[in-house]
């Protein structure tokens, strides 16, 4: 009796499932349908033939960093190689006209582009603002993503497709959905097993707060949450056709969670190294002041409280030594929480007696930064973890000494021995930090000069070029 109830139960849901999944995959073959004949639909270039769509989703490209250097570069070199092709990008920034965009990436990255970029703009890019999501923050803006993602598809629907900016849950939407041929670049996983470690060894950080780390329960159950992510997150990915990484740390960790080695390669951001070796080198005359450059987007995760606190330690251990020093913070600012952070950091310098000392300059031109990277002694980098650091490199070949820190592609790319010469320095906290940096101004301007030198020498091999030949080799079996 009680095996058919279990039956006259059973066989009814299974039957409702199978006819619901059914009706799903109907539905989705529909939709795709649909876009498909909405693709076919769009206008035809002026030789009569329909161009060749291929759209990078990127909804912060006016943002002014690193990842959007990489966005301007991989464009200009498509427009370069291929006649045929139209380039779209999917962008939110909506307080800006496509003409400003492009203008933007000529002022800040040098870059100029052969021929007109359509913009589509997206309404909802409020979805992947992690502000939106104060708990649960990596599933929250992965699912926006997805909404965004569709959004994207609904006005304009690509031949190629190509996630730059990380939202690798929209690969599926566009591939299976969208029909598309899916790349995507990847300058730093959503999640990586580095921060599986931070929850599972009870770590407080920027990520990690006190109240998860000092609970076991709280530390349980987010590790569960990760665990389960970057179980989400490697099936998404591995539906890419194309993977590009911008660093061995990333390619690591690529790998160990998408799974999807024979199309991943490395493919290390375009630097405009050549641009900063423009910058004579000689040694260093006397002067009264040293200056101390920092290059990356006021975000959390550069740690700039950090710098200050190396930097007001450094001066505790000077005093009354001469020539004085400066620390100059030069970086991007997104939106509100970023220039909200730019005040709390002013405040910290207060505290700690250095606002006369800190310089901070926001948001500014090319020529400028080129000026105060030509100025400055050393070169400051503090991120723990950094999938690249183009920062990094823009300081060693403008003549820097650089000193960043001892973790990710800074340690395993690019602050390594060139023919067995030291090229900078790396440091880890504080103390650290604070150590290197009285020893690298210890060090004679001779000294100084031959690191420089080395580190010079290393850099050519993250120029615009490089990229350029590395990217169309990657991408090629996308246009096949």
């Amino acid at each position: 009796a009680c095996f058919r109830l279990l039956c006259s139960l059973l066989l009814p849901a299974l039957f409702l499932s199978g006819i619901l999944c059914v009706c799903l995959v109907v539905l989705l073959w529909g939709v795709r349908l649909w876009l498909q004949r909405k693709k076919q639909l769009s206008s035809a270039g002026r030789d009569g033939k329909r161009p060749l769509l291929v759209a990078f989703f990127h909804p912060y490209c006016n943002a002014g960093g690193g990842g959007e250097r990489v966005l301007w570069c991989a464009i200009r070199t498509l427009q370069k190689k291929y006649r045929n092709v139209t380039c779209v990008v999917y962008t939110g920034d909506r307080d800006a006209t496509g003409e400003e965009i492009v203008e933007g990436a000529f002022r800040r990255f040098n870059i100029k582009l052969i021929h007109p970029v359509k913009f589509v703009f997206l309404e909802k890019r409020f979805l992947v603002e992690a502000s939106l999501y104060p708990h649960f923050t990596l599933l929250g803006q992965s699912l926006g993503s997805v909404f965004l993602g569709w959004e994207a598809l609904l006005k304009c629907v690509p031949d190629i497709y190509i996630d730059s900016m990380g939202y690798a849950f929209t690969i599926p939407l566009f591939k299976y959905l969208g029909g598309c041929r899916v790349g995507c670049y990847v300058h730093y996983p959503t999640i990586s097993t580095d921060m599986l470690s931070v929850v599972r060894n009870q770590d407080t950080r920027f990520n990690n707060a006190a109240f998860i780390t000092s609970s076991p329960l709280f530390s349980k159950f987010k590790l569960v949450y990760y665990y389960f992510f970057a179980f989400m997150y490697g099936l998404v990915g591995s539906c890419s056709d194309v993977v590009m990484v911008n660093s061995s740390w990333t390619l690591n960790h690529i790998l160990s969670l998408w799974r999807a080695g024979a199309c991943t390669s490395v493919v290390y951001p375009p630097c405009d190294v050549q641009t900063f070796l423009d910058i004579p080198l000689e040694v260093e005359e006397s002067t009264s002041e040293y200056s101390i450059v920092s290059v990356s987007q006021f975000r959390p995760e550069k740690d700039h409280p950090l710098q200050i606190r190396a930097f007001a330690k450094l001066l505790k251990e000077r005093v009354g030594q001469q020539p004085s020093l400066k620390l100059v913070l030069i970086g991007g600012c997104r939106n509100q929480q970023d220039e909200e952070r730019v005040h709390n950091l002013k405040r910290l310098c207060e505290e700690l007696g250095v606002s006369d000392d800190v310089v901070f300059r926001i948001n500014i031109p090319f020529e400028e930064l080129k000026r105060h990277l030509a100025e400055a002694t050393i070169g400051l980098h503090t991120m723990w973890n950094e999938h690249f650091g183009i920062g990094v490199v823009e300081c060693m070949a403008a003549g820097t000494v650089i000193l960043a820190h001892n973790s990710g592609g800074p340690k395993l790319d690019i602050v390594v021995p060139h023919e067995g010469r030291v090229t900078g320095f790396l440091a880890e906290d504080e103390d650290s930090y604070a150590e290197t940096m009285a020893f690298i101004f210890s060090l004679s301007p001779e000294k100084r000069l031959e690191i420089r030198e080395n580190a010079r020498r290393s850099v050519h091999r993250f120029s615009d070029q490089h990229f350029e030949d590395t990217f169309l080799l990657s991408v090629e079996p996308l246009f096949k």
